[in-house]
């Protein structure tokens, strides 16, 4: 049975830093990625890994790392330089097979079930 737990969310100032981790078990992953859900708004692609290549959103470009720790089947995602708009439900995906549309939610087969991130002004 496939499962992926997500820890490492919270309240943090703007500015600030937190590192979410997304811990994977029951098969081989080809990709994953972080997906991020503001209030009212539909769920957006942050992050993902293939093999070794990371990809990122613009919004997220240089402020996000994502990575991953195959002794752990653990994914993290670091985030820096929070800012309001950062707030979202985080949600760590995975997919059985890398597809090309690792930046749609039809890219992934699996879903977390979310954390919370809220970065206060």
């Amino acid at each position: 049975q496939v499962q992926l737990v997500e820890s490492g969310g919270g309240l943090v100032q703007a500015g600030g830093s937190l590192r979410l981790s997304c811990a994977a078990s029951g098969r081989t992953f080809g990709a994953m990625g972080w997906f991020r859900q503001a209030p009212g708004k539909e769920r957006e692609f942050a992050a993902a890994i293939r093999w070794s290549t990371t990809y990122y959103a613009d919004s997220v470009k240089g402020r996000f790392t994502i990575s991953k720790d195959y002794a752990k089947s653990t994914v993290y995602l670091q985030m820096n330089s929070l800012k309001p708009e950062d707030t979202a439900v985080y949600y760590c995906a995975a997919a059985a097979v890398s597809r090309p549309n690792y930046r749609d939610l039809e890219g992934y087969d699996y879903w977390g079930q979310g954390t919370q991130v809220t970065v206060s002004s």
